[in-house]
C-alpha cells in the first residue's frame, strides 16, 4: 500500500519539478504556432488549451493504461515505483519533446521529424515501421473495445457488430475536420473517464480502511507473480507489457494533431508533459485495481485482462457506476484507434505529398488503410493466439517509436546547443529494452516469433547495439550542431 501512494506522490512531485526542469531545457516561446499560421480549417485550427489537454489524454491514454497495467502488475509491487519513475524521466519528457519539435517544424508528423534529426536513411525504415505500427494501433483499438461490448452482453454476439459501428465511426473521425467531431466530443469523453478512473481510486482507497493488506502481495499471489524464474524477467518484458504509462511512442504520433490546434507554445508542458502525467496516474489506479482483484481471488491472475477488468467494475463500483467505467475504457480505446487512424492519413499524405484540404484526396488515403484494418482484424480473431501476438508486435514497435523519438529528440537539442540527455539517456534505456526483447523473445519463450537467445547472451548483445547505437547518434548530433553553427557563422 505504501508504495502505491508513494507512486502517485512521485507522478504529482515530479511534474512540479522535473517537468519545469525540461520545459526550462526546451524554452516555450510567444513565436507563431503553425495553428495560426497554418490555419486551413481542416487539421491546422486553433482550439482552447483546457479542450487540447483533453484532447491529448483520449489520444494517448489507450488501452495500456488499464489493460497493460493488468497484465503489468503481475511483477509486482515493484510496478508502483517503476511506473512513476519512468513516466516522469522517459514518457511524459517524450511527450513534451514530440510535441515541442512538431511545433516548432510546423506541425510535422513524427516521419518528417526523424528525418530532419536522424537523417534520410533511417528515416525511410522509420516512415514504413510507423504506418506498420499505427495499422497494429488501430487494430487492437478496435479489437479490444468490440471484445469488451461483446463481454458486457454476453446473451447476445454482437462482436463484429461492434467492429462495424467502431470502424465506421473511426473512418468519419479521420476525414472530418478535427474540430468538428474530435474537437466536439472528446471533452465529453475526457470527463467520463476520468470520473470512472476515480471511482475506482475511491472505491480502493474506501476498501484499504476494511482490509490494509489489500495492495500488498499476499502470500498466494507472490506464488503466481512474474519472475525471472518463471520465464518473466523484468527487463524487458515490463516495460513491453506496460506499453503506455511509462512511456510510449504511439504518443509522439499524436501529440502533431495537437500540435496544429495548439494557440501559444507556453502551453505545451500542460498539454504534453503534464497528461502523461495524468495518464501515469490513471495507470497506478488500474494497477492497483488489479493488484486487488488477484489478491482477493488468485484465480483471476490466469484470466485475460479483459475479465479482471469486468470483475474490478462489477465488484469496486456496482450495478449502475460499473458499466458506466466500462463505457468510458472502450471510450478510451476508441478515442486513441481514430486518431491513430488520422496520424496515419497524415503521415501517408506527407509522405506521398499529397494535400490533404480536398476531402477526396482524405479519402483515397484511407481506403487502403481500410483495408489492411480489416484484414488483421481477420487474423487476430482466428484465436487467442494470434491477438496476443498482435498485442505483443504492437508492444514492442511502440517503444521502438519511443526510442527513436527521444534519440531524435536527442539530436534537435544538442544542435541547438541544448541539454541533450534528457532525451538520450531514456532512448538508449528504450533502444536496450527493444534489442533485449527482439533477441530473447521466441514462442518457447511464450511469445512471438525472435531469435530466441539466451537472456544473458541477449543482454549482452543488445548492450553492444545499443553502445554502436549511442556512438552513431552521438557523433550524428555533434556533425549537425557543427554545420548549424557554421551556417550561422557564414550569415
Amino acid at each position: 500500500m505504501e508504495l502505491f501512494f508513494l507512486g502517485i506522490a512521485l507522478l504529482v512531485i515530479g511534474y512540479f519539478t522535473y517537468g519545469k526542469f525540461v520545459e526550462k531545457i526546451i524554452s516555450p516561446d510567444d513565436r507563431e504556432t503553425p495553428a495560426i499560421s497554418k490555419r486551413d480549417g481542416v487539421d491546422y485550427v486553433v482550439m482552447p488549451r483546457w479542450k487540447n489537454m483533453l484532447i491529448q489524454l483520449l489520444n494517448i491514454a489507450g488501452v495500456g493504461p488499464v489493460i497493460g497495467v493488468i497484465l503489468g502488475i503481475k511483477f509486482g509491487e515493484i510496478v508502483f515505483l517503476i511506473i512513476p519513475i519512468g513516466n516522469i524521466i522517459a514518457g511524459a519528457t517524450h511527450d513534451l519533446l514530440s510535441g515541442m519539435m512538431s511545433i516548432r517544424e510546423g506541425g510535422a508528423n513524427l516521419p518528417k521529424i526523424i528525418r530532419s534529426n536522424l537523417g534520410t536513411g533511417y528515416s525511410k525504415f522509420f516512415s514504413n515501421f510507423t504506418i506498420l505500427l499505427l495499422l497494429l494501433v488501430v487494430t487492437v483499438f478496435i479489437n479490444v473495445p468490440a471484445n469488451l461490448i461483446d463481454k458486457a452482453f454476453p446473451e447476445i454476439q454482437i462482436f463484429w457488430l461492434s467492429v462495424g459501428g467502431i470502424f465506421l465511426y473511426y473512418v468519419v473521425a479521420t476525414l472530418f475536420p478535427v474540430d468538428k467531431i474530435i474537437g466536439k466530443i472528446y471533452p465529453f469523453f475526457g470527463m467520463m473517464l476520468l470520473v470512472g478512473t476515480f471511482a475506482v481510486f475511491a472505491s480502493i482507497c474506501w476498501q484499504l480502511i476494511e482490509n490494509p493488506a489489500l495492495l500488498d502481495e499476499s502470500t498466494a499471489f507472490q506464488q503466481m507473480k512474474w519472475t525471472g524464474e518463471n520465464g518473466h524477467p523484468i527487463i524487458p518484458l515490463l516495460f513491453v507489457t506496460i506499453a503506455c504509462g511509462i512511456i510510449s511512442g504511439f504518443h509522439a504520433t499524436q501529440s502533431p494533431i495537437v500540435a496544429r490546434t495548439m494557440r501559444s507554445e507556453k502551453e505545451a508542458r500542460s498539454t504534453f508533459y503534464g497528461m502523461m502525467v495524468l495518464e501515469g496516474l490513471i495507470a497506478m489506479i488500474w494497477a492497483a485495481a488489479g493488484l486487488a482483484v488477484y489478491n482477493l481471488v488468485p484465480e483471476y491472475f490466469q484470466k485475460p485482462p479483459t475479465d479482471v477488468l469486468i470483475y474490478v467494475t462489477q465488484t469496486f463500483l456496482g450495478s449502475w457506476m460499473g458499466p458506466i467505467t466500462v463505457l468510458a475504457v472502450v471510450i478510451l480505446a476508441i478515442t486513441s484507434g481514430d486518431t491513430a487512424m488520422r496520424s496515419m492519413r497524415l503521415s501517408l499524405a506527407e509522405m506521398l505529398s499529397i494535400k490533404q484540404k480536398p476531402i477526396l484526396n482524405r479519402f483515397y488515403v484511407t481506403l487502403p488503410l481500410m483495408v489492411l484494418v480489416v484484414g488483421l482484424l481477420a487474423w487476430s480473431q482466428i484465436s487467442a493466439k494470434t491477438f496476443n501476438n498482435l498485442w505483443n508486435y504492437f508492444a514492442w514497435g511502440n517503444q521502438v517509436l519511443a526510442a527513436s523519438t527521444l534519440l531524435a529528440g536527442a539530436v534537435w537539442l544538442f544542435k541547438a546547443n541544448k541539454n541533450g540527455w534528457i532525451a538520450f539517456l531514456p532512448a538508449l534505456f528504450m533502444a536496450f529494452i527493444v534489442f533485449t526483447y527482439i533477441l530473447w523473445i521466441s514462442p518457447s519463450h511464450g511469445g512471438p516469433i525472435g531469435f530466441g537467445m539466451g537472456l544473458h547472451c541477449a543482454y549482452t548483445t543488445a548492450g553492444i547495439l545499443t553502445t554502436l547505437l549511442a556512438i552513431w547518434v552521438y557523433r550524428r548530433g555533434n556533425k549537425v550542431r557543427r554545420k548549424k553553427n557554421s551556417d550561422k557563422s557564414e550569415k
